[in-house]
């Protein structure tokens, strides 16, 4: 069981990575770019001539798997789901870099008995070099398993509201059968997007897209339509995760312009399921 301070309290080690053009180039395959080889927009993202790099990749970059399974927490971890994610860069991420990540623990949110608890982390990237905060990722998982450890009453953050209007904007991008098994290749090794069995013991017919992998097409949606492919547009990206998607399915991401706020949601079209809610991106003009 969760005991509130012990957690709170925990130590999270700093994570040193260095990465480089090769690592750029297949996490933007992992998420779907280079469909079509001809395309010069998203060739620029999975070549190293000119290379540029997707503002979506800081969610891959100093993570720290030492929570995860890590006893200490209380957490049951095979009952955990990631509940949201979010970024917010303060310059483009270069191609190649040596970065430190330092992830701490922000609150835990009690839900109550038979409702879970919700575990806030927050992640900064820092040049190795010269100290430089590159960005800071948020994350929220939901602990499925772990409400009523009697933690400190209080709300969860409240979710980004959509806009009744219609859409302002929408882009189809389609996935490959193999998009999970290239997206692992940058970090989650989870056997529930790659094998079969294990898909079936958890409920799923088949593999499903790693949530972050839909984050990053959604991602790609609003780097096309909103920004012209220019990194250095997009500066903030969050959503809430509601649904699975399978690789080979089409991913539509809706989008509402106000100012430099976009709301997005991201639906899959063959099925008419949201899978991202409730999403929020800050493109400079």
């Amino acid at each position: 069981m969760i005991v509130y301070d012990k957690l709170m309290e925990l130590a999270i080690e700093p994570v040193v990575q260095v990465y480089d053009a090769r690592d750029c180039m297949l996490y933007a395959l992992g998420v779907g770019l280079g469909h079509d080889p001809t395309n010069e927009d998203e060739l620029a993202f999975v070549y190293e001539k000119n290379l540029k790099v997707l503002p979506t990749m800081a969610t891959v970059i100093g993570h720290s798997t030492a929570l995860a399974g890590n006893p200490d927490t209380g957490i049951d971890w095979l009952m955990v789901v990631n509940g949201e994610q979010g970024f917010r860069l303060q310059r483009p991420l270069n191609g190649q870099d040596a970065v430190v990540g330092r992830t701490r623990i922000v609150d835990v949110i009690d839900k109550g008995p038979g409702k879970g608890a919700l575990l806030l982390l927050e992640r900064t990237i820092a040049d190795k070099a010269s100290g430089e905060l590159i960005g800071t990722v948020t994350q929220t998982i939901f602990c499925r398993g772990d409400g009523g450890f009697g933690g400190p009453p209080r709300e969860a953050p409240p979710p980004h509201p959509i806009p009744a209007r219609a859409p302002d904007a929408v882009c189809d991008l389609g996935t490959r059968p193999e998009m999970a098994l290239i997206y692992r290749l940058s970090g989650d090794y989870n056997p529930l997007h790659a094998e079969p069995a294990f898909a079936k013991a958890a409920g799923f017919p088949r593999p499903i897209l790693h949530g972050l992998g839909t984050f990053g097409v959604s991602g790609h949606a609003l780097l096309k339509t909103m920004c012209g492919y220019d990194p250095a547009r997009l500066i903030a990206f969050g959503c809430r995760f509601s649904a699975p998607v399978f690789p080979g399915e089409t991913v539509r991401t809706e989008m509402w312009r106000d100012g430099d706020v976009v709301s997005f949601r991201a639906r899959v079209v063959g099925r008419d399921v949201i899978a991202i809610n409730n999403g929020r991106a800050v493109v400079k003009p």
